[in-house]
């Protein structure tokens, strides 16, 4: 089993199903709207547009664990991405990614360590983890790291899936 057969709703509803993904890079993100990190939106949707031809996937995650900074519905959540960050990357259901409630998809991402060897609990909003095309967690990103970032964008590069 991979992240990629995981289940995880989408944001608008239904399912998200993660295993269309499978063979292309996807960059995990738990977000949030209220927060000083929120316009990393951003910087994530300019990652998402310029590696979407050679195989990158961004997947927003909302999550309100962290100071209640995303306490929208569905509707809000949606339309604060697109009308503020010309969001189109997909993004799931709203899940708790800490504690008894751990969505599966983030019990199978904690184990991975950053490069400061954090491993466990999300620290905080838009921590980024990085799956390689096999579904394997191939990198961990602490919240503070821009989407722009020189080891970012290096770890996206090594992860996308061959040219075919």
């Amino acid at each position: 089993m991979t992240v990629f057969d995981i289940p995880i709703g989408a944001l608008n509803g239904g399912p998200a199903d993660l295993a269309q993904y499978a063979g292309r890079a996807l960059l995990v993100v738990n977000v949030a709207s209220r927060c000083g990190l929120t316009p990393q939106y951003a910087g994530l949707q300019a990652l998402a547009e310029e590696y979407a031809d050679r195989g990158l996937v961004v997947l927003g995650v909302p999550c309100n664990q962290f100071g209640g900074q995303e306490p929208g519905t569905a509707a809000e959540i949606s339309d604060f991405c697109e009308v503020n960050y010309g969001v189109t990357f997909p993004l799931t259901e709203k899940v708790e990614v800490n504690g008894p409630g751990r969505h599966p998809l983030y019990a199978a991402l904690v184990g991975t360590p950053d490069a400061e060897g954090h491993t466990g609990d999300i620290r905080w909003n838009f921590e980024k983890f990085l799956v390689a095309p096999d579904g394997t967690v191939a990198a961990r990103f602490a919240p503070t790291v821009q989407p722009d970032a020189a080891e970012l964008r290096a770890a996206v590069e090594k992860a996308l899936p061959a040219a075919a």
